[in-house]
């Protein structure tokens, strides 16, 4: 009986070490981790603080995979600004590359803390993201076979084009198609499957923001790009979720570059303008 009684009381000994220990608070398996999107970010190596930016790298020069180094590195001009922003406010920037109609969903599932792809604030996004001020103005363009002779929406009549899926592009597209008749509109995913199925001449035509037009024409000299007149301001900002305390920090970061000519040797590098 002795015997039993001490084995037992050994037994609730470590019971409890193995309870007390289970209540520590560090990160334990299965702890649940801060998700993005909260006012407090996540820790980064070194103790830092880090943000998710969320991005669609195939929208070159804002963001695209870049080989070159003998690794798979994403840069580009939309990376420069964020990585300034973080830089001046203190956050490691973590990029993450997704499809361009999982953006403001990604924001608002709090797997990212903030979006940039070029992102034009609309209406409709509006509801459901907040956005900074804009830090680039673009314009839409036809992007089409030089022998083709479509420069102007209104050829586009019974014309087959094609968008990327949940871009500004898209609902110009659909703005067009309620004044052109026999227009067609193709939505993908990727801008490189954009330009191939204009390429091949699967599809008549494209519309692209002209400053990635410009790259994409000039990598391939059988297409020809047309700039479309319109007032509608097409400028790019940052996506946030609804609520999200980092607006107002990086709106201050965002005038300051417009202030300090680091927003226009952006623009130079990645745009020559």
């Amino acid at each position: 009986m002795k015997k039993s009684a001490l084995a037992s009381l050994a037994l609730s000994s470590l019971l409890a070490v193995a309870v007390l220990a289970g209540c520590g608070t560090g990160n334990q398996p299965g702890t649940a981790q801060q998700p993005a999107g909260q006012d407090s970010a996540g820790q980064a190596a070194g103790g830092g603080k880090k943000l998710v930016m969320a991005t669609s790298a195939d929208y070159k020069p804002y963001e695209f995979h870049d080989l070159s180094s003998g690794k798979d590195e994403i840069v580009g001009f939309d990376i420069d600004i964020a990585k300034y922003i973080g830089k001046e406010l203190g956050y490691e920037i973590e990029v993450v590359d997704m499809n361009f109609d999982g953006l403001v969903p990604a924001l608002q599932t709090k797997r990212a803390d903030f979006v940039m792809a070029g992102m034009t604030p609309t209406p409709e996004r509006l509801q459901n993201a907040d956005f900074s001020t804009i830090y680039y103005d673009a314009k839409n363009t036809i992007v089409a076979k030089k022998e083709s002779n479509l420069t102007k929406p209104e050829q586009l009549a019974g014309k087959k084009i094609t968008v990327q899926t949940g871009s500004i592009q898209e609902g110009a597209a659909k703005e067009l198609q309620k004044t052109i008749q026999g227009l067609e509109i193709v939505s993908l995913n990727k801008t490189g499957e954009i330009v191939e199925e204009v390429k091949t001449g699967r599809v008549d035509a494209a519309i692209l923001e002209d400053t990635v037009a410009k790259g994409y024409v000039e990598a391939n000299p059988e297409l020809q790009f047309t700039t479309i007149q319109s007032d509608e301001v097409n400028g790019s900002a940052i996506a946030f979720p609804k609520g999200s305390p980092h607006v107002e920090e990086f709106n201050k970061v965002i005038k300051t570059m417009q202030e300090n000519g680091e927003m226009d040797k952006l623009i130079n590098k990645w745009f020559g303008q």
